[in-house]
């Protein structure tokens, strides 16, 4: 199944994402930098939904030390801002995080970037600051990473793909 097609059909399950992100070959850390914009790939996971609901745009990485894990869409949509993991998701906000700022922006960049290995291979990792959270790459095509999110406590990975801005 190509990336499209998953997609397309809107779900697969974490078996066949797993086996997918297994096949796909590793990314360095140079390969990461630049502004991406994400989509999610929904496997079931309780996460499934909630960015593309709240006008999660992406992530950006300056080097391997300026990581701004979370950019989302100002309220008209015109530009993206840098938003701090420790304040967002939030009980408090519902619906697009654009409206909430003031609230949620960050000025310092909230996560690093290092090589980790993960089911066995070797491949640029997003470490949150603030999180037991890691985010893995792998290399669809030269402009396209598929990223698993590994939490502590959360019982299957969550998946998303990011495409270079």
């Amino acid at each position: 199944m190509t990336l499209d097609e998953a997609l397309q059909a809107g779900r697969i399950s974490v078996e066949e994402a797993l086996t997918w992100f297994d096949s796909l070959p590793t990314v360095d850390l140079a390969f990461m930098t630049g502004t991406w914009k994400g989509s999610e790939l929904q496997t079931g996971h309780p996460m499934d939904g909630m960015l593309g609901a709240t006008g999660w745009y992406g992530k950006q990485f300056l080097d391997t030390e300026r990581v701004h894990p979370l950019l989302f869409f100002t309220e008209d949509r015109a530009a993206v801002f840098p938003v701090d993991p420790r304040k967002w998701p939030s009980p408090e906000i519902r619906g697009p995080v654009g409206p909430h700022r003031a609230a949620v922006e960050t000025g310092k960049f909230k996560a690093r970037l290092r090589m980790t290995e993960y089911r066995g291979k070797l491949s640029a990792t997003m470490i949150y600051d603030d999180w037991p959270t890691n985010d893995v790459f792998r290399k669809v095509d030269g402009s396209t990473v598929l990223g698993l999110m590994d939490s502590r406590g959360m019982a299957t990975p969550y998946f998303f793909v990011l495409r270079r801005d």
